[in-house]
């Protein structure tokens, strides 16, 4: 197997937002932390804030919220929740945070939005929260990946490597690349982003 045709390899710009224009009416940001708690489990903390740029004073950050889970790496099953808010628009808005508790229990893999939605759905819960969740269920699966791959490449033991994502995206199709690399001898994790194309292993 080869993966080097004696060409430069093509890497795609970084992107970027374009600059907010002064009419600019919202932004929201979400950003997750991902990190090892022990052997077992990893931590997954979320932060979503919505920002109103033209809001005067104690009006420009509308929400400010936490969401932090603790996942058991064997069945990516939630072991710990906790929901924190920052800034929010009614004094009543807090109130909710300990119902996302009922996250405990709840495994990450498929399901996990529906469960999610059953539970804390609608005014069982917090519209901007439940965002927060569901964007934690892939960041999970995302951590447990990069886990395994940082063990492996720092020689560590581990489970050995993640499930394939298959069905999850163009790539990933039954019949899609990724398989089809994997079949011609690519191993994840042994070469750098972007991995080089299906031709390139054969």
């Amino acid at each position: 197997m080869s993966t080097d045709r004696g060409r430069a390899r093509v890497t795609a710009p970084i992107p970027d937002l374009p600059p907010a224009p002064a009419t600019a009416v919202h932004r929201r940001s979400i950003i997750m932390d991902s990190y090892p708690l022990d052997d077992e489990h990893v931590t997954v903390a979320g932060r979503l804030t919505d920002v109103e740029p033209w809001g005067g004073p104690g009006h420009e950050v509308i929400h400010d919220m936490t969401l932090t889970v603790t996942v058991r790496l064997a069945d990516l099953v939630i072991i710990s929740a906790e929901a924190g808010l920052g800034s929010f628009p009614h004094a009543e808005c807090p109130l909710i945070a300990p119902a996302f508790a009922q996250l405990v229990g709840l495994s990450v893999r498929r399901g996990f939005t529906k469960e999610l939605r059953q539970r804390l759905g609608g005014v069982s819960g917090c519209a901007h929260l439940g965002e927060l969740a569901r964007a934690m269920g892939p960041a999970v699966v995302r951590t447990v990946a990069a886990s395994r791959h940082k063990r492996a490449t720092e020689g560590e033991p581990g489970p050995g490597p993640a499930p394939l994502p298959l069905g999850t995206c163009h790539v990933w199709a039954a019949d899609g690349p990724g398989v089809r690399k994997i079949e011609a001898g690519w191993v994840p994790g042994t070469v750098p982003f972007p991995v080089p194309p299906v031709a390139d292993f054969t």
